[in-house]
């Protein structure tokens, strides 16, 4: 008999399915398509279904890995590092990578917190935390209700605005870099964002390796500016820490306590500002309201997380988990779009607002470190809060299904979101 608390234990895959072994079996769905794009609640809930808590998958290029649906099994593999682990060197498939391959900004080994381990990720994730937990939230909130008011300012006489291009992406990537000790405004943050973005998403004709690479090169420079003259911001605690990263692992570091502010919290923003101007629940109460606007936030983690999936944990040697035989070297993309809404723990399919347990930023030791998700916070209330109480009739200058996500399995958001609203004479 099994125990149903067991995460090893679980086979809810049907009889007649696909039996357990190389994740390139003929029931392995490709990680591309529109379905991930638009509807992919509906898509995790057939693989489920079809597959159970654990989908053999197809990376680009037919590259097999697995794809963790569960929220039990996911919240396994990322608390147990001795099985599942983050060192990418492990990937059994490295033999069939191309160089040229799109996912090897996220996959190909770096020396950064990321990909570190035991007592090297301890250290190092331990100076990001140590960097982070000096930033005020006070002054953060206040800094972002300064530059959101500015950019506000610049469309709320027109009455009408595209909020990702005119204010979320630019209030969050401004915040960011501010944090990090770069100017908020001019051509060389705009580059660096922008390349930052090409390396996690990258558009048809975008090559994201050159992106990552470029944004690594303007890094090092930050870094040695910073050796010379530190102020009071996130690089230049880095620096000076006593753990005495050297310029590089700094670089690397970076490049995720940026990617991780600015990207994922942009879509954070967008996808709760059309939770609100959609959904009729928040429609009494949305102007100025702070308690719906939290209610929002939240729920947009259970069900609208902006990072769907993160590529990953490599097995540390054969292992079961979800009724599937996991190998060696083995890739698991932590599902957490998918986990998030395990009907395991929403039997109703009821969300709860108050329930915080969501596995958006992740869980053990590599989850994002304390203080990101308090900070990201700031960041994305101060904005939707702001937005809401300066233009209290907006609403959306489409229909709500014509709004169009954005082409990734790995990132949840918007193309655009047209608005509209009274204008206001400044």
């Amino acid at each position: 008999m099994t125990d149903p608390a067991d995460p090893f234990a679980r086979q809810t895959r049907t009889a007649d399915g696909p039996p357990p072994g190389c994740p390139a079996h003929a029931g392995a769905v490709s990680l591309t398509g529109l379905d991930f794009q638009q509807t992919p609640s509906e898509l995790y809930r057939t693989m489920r279904r079809e597959h159970g808590p654990v989908a053999p998958v197809l990376l680009d290029g037919g590259i097999p890995a697995w794809l963790v649906l569960g929220y039990t099994e996911l919240s396994y593999v990322t608390s147990h590092d001795e099985l599942f682990a983050r060192d990418s060197r492990r990937w059994n498939q490295w033999e069939n990578i191309p160089s040229d391959w799109p996912l090897l900004p996220y996959v190909g080994y770096q020396p950064s917190v990321l990909f570190a381990e035991g007592d090297e990720h301890r250290r190092r994730a331990g100076v990001i935390t140590d960097a982070l937990e000096g930033v005020d939230q006070f002054e953060l909130g206040n800094e972002c209700l300064l530059i959101a008011d500015d950019l506000i300012a610049w469309f709320a006489g027109s009455g009408q605005a595209e909020l990702m291009s005119d204010y979320v992406h630019p209030l969050l990537m401004r915040a960011v870099v501010q944090m990090c000790g770069m100017p908020a405004t001019g051509e060389d943050t705009r580059r660096l964002v922008d390349d930052l973005r090409i390396s996690l998403d990258a558009a048809e004709g975008e090559d994201p390796v050159a992106g990552y690479n470029r944004v690594g090169e303007r890094l090092r420079q930050l870094v040695k500016e910073k050796r010379m003259a530190p102020g009071p911001d996130v690089t230049s605690r880095m620096v000076m820490h006593p753990a005495g990263l050297s310029d590089e692992e700094i670089v690397q570091d970076l490049i995720s306590v940026i990617s991780a502010g600015e990207q994922p919290t942009s879509n954070w923003v967008c996808n709760t500002l059309r939770l609100l101007l959609t959904d009729e629940r928040f429609a009494v109460n949305v102007s100025g309201g702070r308690l719906s606007v939290g209610e929002a936030l939240n729920e947009v983690l259970w069900l609208d997380t902006p990072t769907q999936n993160f590529i990953g944990r490599w097995a540390v040697r054969d292992v079961q988990l979800g009724g599937r035989q996991i190998r060696e070297g083995d890739c698991l993309v932590l599902g957490l779009a998918a986990a998030n809404t395990d009907p395991q723990i929403w039997p109703e399919g009821h969300v709860g607002a108050e329930n915080a347990a969501h596995l958006s930023f992740s869980n053990g030791e590599h989850r994002c470190p304390y203080p990101a998700p308090l900070l990201a916070d700031v960041m994305a209330r101060t904005a939707v809060e702001t937005l809401l109480e300066r233009l209290p009739d907006l609403v959306l200058s489409v229909e709500p299904e014509e709004l169009v996500w954005r082409p990734s399995i790995w990132m949840r958001g918007l193309m655009e979101l047209p608005v509209q609203f009274t204008p206001v004479v400044q």
